[in-house]
């Protein structure tokens, strides 16, 4: 194979299947998304009940459900976004993923917008994602990244976030799997962006074209356009496989 071949690219087929080119150089550092890619949100009823717990409140589980619902409809860190973002919070959500005080204005902001009757309840509720109860890692997750560390393949986080993600990976035992953080508060780049890939890469000593970027939405394809190989896995609900081990396929079995 020549030198100058193009990196792999790898896409999910209308079967879902995963199908690299013929042609792969060995991948020597695999960059993962976190939250859909590493872990998920916990359930929204079960995030509910919490804060409401840390606020003195005990809910029933039909009224925690029906605010939940409420609460997803407005806008949850880690879950879908929001319908509708009120004009007053439009600056805070454009620099969510840049600045840690505008994550959580955003999202304590859009929670408010839900009148809940509980006296601190959108901190309460924002808090539960900045601890590690408040997220699942996938079942595939510490076996891919510990078979990645057995192999000599580096790994990086590189993530969307406002808040440090460290403190939940040291608390799950994951965080000695992990060599590098690309968070966007920390470097100033969010993701399609190709420089926080690259920045990345850069942490890491390696080549984007031996890089392979493992994610669940086009954001994360962005790093196409850095020169990594990509591969996109579907999101699942907590607990449940997202065929994360796909990675380990491409990655130690070239």
């Amino acid at each position: 194979m020549p030198d100058h071949a193009e990196p792999p690219r790898v896409s999910r087929g209308a079967d879902d299947a995963v199908r690299p080119s013929p042609s792969r150089r060995p991948v020597e550092a695999v960059l993962f998304d976190f939250h859909g890619t590493l872990a998920q949100v916990e359930e929204p009823r079960d995030w509910v009940l919490a804060a409401a717990a840390a606020c003195g409140v005990e809910l029933d589980r039909v009224r925690a459900t029906a605010l939940a619902d409420r609460l997803l409809t407005a806008g949850r860190a880690g879950g879908p976004l929001p319908a509708r973002v009120p004009p007053r919070l439009a600056e805070l959500w454009a620099d969510r993923d840049l600045y840690p005080h505008a994550h959580r204005g955003a999202y304590t902001g859009l929670a408010e917008t839900v009148d809940t009757g509980i006296d601190g309840f959108a901190d309460a509720l924002y808090e539960r994602v900045l601890v590690p109860e408040g997220w699942v890692p996938y079942p595939d997750t510490e076996p891919v990244l510990g078979a990645l560390r057995e192999a000599g393949v580096k790994v990086a986080v590189v993530s969307n976030i406002g808040f440090d993600l460290r403190p939940l990976f040291a608390a799950w035992k994951l965080d000695g799997l992990v060599d590098a953080w690309a968070l966007s508060y920390e470097v100033g780049r969010c993701k399609p962006d190709p420089g926080i890939f690259l920045r990345a890469c850069g942490m890491l000593g390696v080549d984007p074209e031996r890089t392979l970027m493992v994610g669940d939405t086009r954001a994360d394809a962005g790093a196409v356009a850095a020169g990594c190989a990509v591969l996109v896995l579907p999101c699942a609900d907590p607990g449940r496989a997202n065929g994360l081990g796909a990675v380990l396929d491409l990655a130690l079995r070239a």
